[in-house]
């Protein structure tokens, strides 16, 4: 799965929840939320898997 397809996945997961609420709970910057919505970067593997755990879905159904 490209960049854009996982962006477009996290922006539909995020719903109404705003930025700063998501880079909070995970643990990581609103810059680098905006970045993996965009489609400009991948997160690393265990970013991948609290950014899973906090939507309650799987790792492989969001990234692969």
């Amino acid at each position: 799965m490209d960049k854009k397809e996982i962006g477009a996945k996290l922006r539909n997961l995020r719903g109404e929840k705003t930025l700063a609420e998501v880079s909070s709970a995970v643990g990581i910057s609103i810059s680098a939320i905006t970045m993996y919505e965009c489609g400009e970067r991948v997160p690393r593997d265990e970013i991948k898997i609290k950014l899973a755990e906090y939507y309650g879905v799987s790792v492989e159904s969001l990234f692969f």
